[in-house]
């Protein structure tokens, strides 16, 4: 009998099959560096019966449109986690935004996913209270900096759009590596960080 065979054979006896498959899936995403996998590899790794996987996800695109979601989630828990609750507004925008880039860069291939059309439709997917969650975040914090006089006093949407248009971009130059001393410096990252906040912080606020 083959590996396949005993896979399908065995019985379902985990606790939490949705889960088992999301974690596993993630596993393979990171080990494969993409999503190229299907369910039926998934259902293989996770030792769980082939059609398992369908009693959650009816397909693959569903299954990477929930890692996608989970991994807006993940990238708005890090940024919460990296503010400190004395920060001032600035502040916390400079730790979110380096919150920002070091989970591209440790989930480049969970990252590119998020904006993967293989993930969904991305006007299905951004409007998703998970997806809006690490944005509505800056929001808040550039409201809070203008209600306080260290953010100047524009619109926050704006302000956000920019700023998210702004990392997204610098995260993705970091993770395929394009950020190339001999052409962008040895601190392009700082360098990038801080010309953002100068667009944003009052005249008024020092840094």
């Amino acid at each position: 009998m083959s590996a396949d065979e005993i896979c399908e054979a065995k019985p379902y006896h985990h606790g939490d099959l949705r889960r088992t498959i999301i974690d596993t899936a993630l596993a393979t995403l990171k080990e494969q560096q993409g999503w190229q996998f299907t369910l039926r590899e998934i259902a293989r790794r996770a030792q769980v019966s082939h059609s398992a996987p369908y009693r959650h996800f009816p397909d693959k695109g569903a299954l990477l449109h929930e890692l996608a979601l989970l991994g807006f989630e993940r990238l708005n828990a890090a940024m919460q986690d990296a503010m400190g609750p004395a920060m001032s507004a600035p502040e916390r925008l400079r730790a979110m935004a380096y919150a920002y880039l070091a989970f591209g860069e440790e989930n480049p291939d969970l990252y590119r996913l998020m904006f993967s059309t293989q993930a969904g439709d991305p006007a299905q997917i951004h409007v998703d209270p998970r997806a809006q969650a690490p944005f509505y975040l800056v929001i808040e914090v550039l409201k809070r900096g203008q209600e306080e006089g260290t953010i100047r006093a524009r619109s926050a949407l704006g302000q956000a759009t920019a700023s998210w248009a702004h990392l997204h971009g610098l995260t993705l130059l970091s993770i395929d590596s394009r950020l190339v001393p001999a052409k962008v410096g040895d601190h392009a990252i700082e360098d990038a960080l801080t010309t953002l906040l100068d667009g944003l912080v009052s005249d008024q606020t020092a840094r």
